[in-house]
């Protein structure tokens, strides 16, 4: 039986600058009020824009998002309805980020309400007939004062493999103070911004979306074969027997 092998150095990861990064913050505080997501958001910004990333950020709360699963609820008779516009930043990204605060155990409602959206957009068709997020990655932060950032994790980081993009390992982080009220992540006292599990889960998570999307863009995207909608409504099957096909 052989001992473990030594890994050797670390090598200096592949220069990520052509890559494009989106922050979705789900707090329930609108504009210029301080955000406790916020300030893990900044941390794994802050990773990413030092080798070259472009960033980009939502604060969902500032924006009319209209209720609905269609992807201009306009048309649907909404008075207004900012996600088409948004939706655009989300497409133009490599790298989406879910973040938010944890109420009653679960996602925020407006953090719902994003994922929703996303949704709705979900049966649009990339250019090789696949679903419109295929080749992108997503993770999520989730902040709070109360037990649920495995809950609130689980649920979008679900959806977001549901909808097309693609999850890598430890793709989670968040921060929870002590149950019950008490200090939000950015207080002072609060022992958040110092906490090193979540430092380092944050820091795990923002170099794995790296990595992934890294191999995703070199790859040209996900291999269009055997997940093209476009190809299985013309009646293609994909190896699936078809017995009109035969």
């Amino acid at each position: 039986m052989t001992g473990p092998v030594d890994p050797g150095p670390t090598k200096r990861p592949r220069i990520y600058d052509d890559l494009h990064a989106l922050f979705i913050n789900g707090t329930l505080k609108p504009s210029p009020q301080v955000s406790n997501t916020q300030g893990l958001i900044d941390i794994s910004r802050s990773i990413m824009e030092r080798e070259g990333v472009r960033v980009d950020e939502i604060r969902a709360v500032d924006h009319d998002i209209a209720t609905g699963t269609w992807p201009d609820m306009t048309e649907h008779g909404a008075a207004s309805d900012a996600w088409p516009q948004l939706y655009e930043r989300v497409l133009a990204a490599d790298i989406l980020v879910l973040a938010g605060p944890i109420w009653l155990g679960d996602n925020s409602s407006v953090t719902k309400r994003v994922v929703e959206r996303l949704y709705s957009c979900s049966s649009l068709l990339n250019e090789a007939g696949q679903y419109a997020y295929y080749g992108r990655v997503g993770g999520c932060l989730i902040t709070g004062n109360e037990d649920g950032i495995k809950h609130c994790a689980m649920n979008l980081l679900y959806s977001l493999q549901h909808i097309g993009y693609a999850i890598p390992p430890q793709a989670d982080a968040g921060w929870i103070g002590e149950a019950g009220p008490g200090p939000s992540y950015l207080d002072t006292g609060s022992g958040g911004p110092e906490n090193e599990f979540t430092n380092r889960n944050t820091t795990f998570m923002t170099w794995n979306l790296l990595h992934l999307a890294r191999f995703l863009k070199d790859a040209g995207g996900f291999p269009a074969h055997g997940n093209q909608r476009s190809e299985w409504d013309a009646g293609c099957r994909f190896d699936f027997e078809n017995p009109e096909h035969r």
